[in-house]
């Protein structure tokens, strides 16, 4: 297949390009700037309403990634903007652009997260679940929105609500292991708060099982089979890295660190259930967190 792929430079976006030219399919970047190179890579501008939609024309598949990242910096007025902004006009961009061509693609996946249902407790969410009403769950509900252009057309469009995505060397676990390595980790808050998570790989294969399974649309939670309190997380990662967890981030600290960033992202409690892809029959290769983290850790030691 010809697969279209944005945020091809990012956690998710460079393993899966990886994987699916292992795989033998051709993969095309949507990339920023004034001059893309050559047919590998589409150009566009989404801040400035720019996509080069005639060198879309003939794409199998799209994938888009793209997106401010949520995790980097203080949410100061501006970076809220850039964050809703990146998204939703990015999306809304790719989209329309994508219900215009002569020959669509068969499938549109399209980056989304758990932030959707907001800060639910020990409820237990899936993808039919309601929506929370916090900043992260607005942008999400936009997001998915601006989708609405390519799944109007035909185009089989599929929402892939991201959980914490893990890997060592980026994202979320790569930002805990120096601490926890030098064994000052610890719970955030009172550790009490769910966390739904995902090893990297099954990201990638997950995204490949939606390419190929005709029958998925709509919202996809990309969560393991088993979320962990942040206090059990927290454990079984100092017992993997043979290190003590014993001192615990308060929760007015991580506030005063963080500000409004911390209680959406560190704070929140999500306990997700990836319904659909187990309904689908997707086998997970990493659905209990343990093994993961060692297959992880142990990957990132080989290099």
């Amino acid at each position: 297949m010809k697969i279209l792929v944005s945020g091809s430079h990012g956690l998710v976006g460079k393993a899966l390009v990886r994987s699916l030219v292992e795989d033998g399919h051709e993969v095309v970047r949507l990339v920023r700037g004034e001059h893309a190179f050559g047919a590998a890579e589409v150009e566009w501008r989404p801040d400035q309403g720019f996509i080069d939609g005639q060198h879309l024309e003939g794409i199998h598949g799209v994938v888009h990634l793209a997106g401010e990242s949520i995790a980097s910096g203080r949410w100061s007025a501006e970076k809220k903007k850039a964050i809703r902004e990146s998204r939703v006009k990015g999306t809304a961009l790719l989209s329309d652009a994508l219900a215009r061509l002569s020959r669509p693609p068969s499938v549109f996946l399209s980056a989304s997260a758990i932030g959707y249902y907001g800060n639910r407790g020990d409820e237990l969410l899936t993808e039919k679940s309601a929506a929370g009403n916090d900043f992260l769950s607005s942008v999400c509900r936009e997001w998915e929105a601006a989708t609405r252009a390519a799944a109007e057309k035909g185009i089989r469009t599929v929402l892939t609500r991201f959980g914490i995505i893990l890997d060592a060397k980026e994202g979320a676990l790569g930002k805990m292991l120096p601490p926890f390595r030098m064994g000052v980790g610890g719970r955030v808050g009172d550790g009490k708060q769910w966390m739904s998570w995902i090893a990297l790989d099954d990201v990638v294969n997950g995204l490949k099982f939606l390419i190929q399974d005709e029958s998925i649309q709509g919202p996809v939670n990309f969560v393991a089979p088993e979320p962990v309190r942040n206090a059990e997380f927290t454990k079984t990662l100092g017992r993997v890295l043979s290190r003590p967890t014993i001192f615990p981030i308060p929760a007015f600290g991580v506030r005063l660190a963080f500000g409004e960033m911390a209680d959406a992202l560190l704070l929140s409690s999500q306990r997700v259930e990836p319904s659909v892809l187990e309904d689908k029959g997707y086998e997970f290769r990493w659905p209990t967190l343990e093994p993961a983290l060692r297959h992880l850790l142990a990957a990132d030691e080989r290099g």
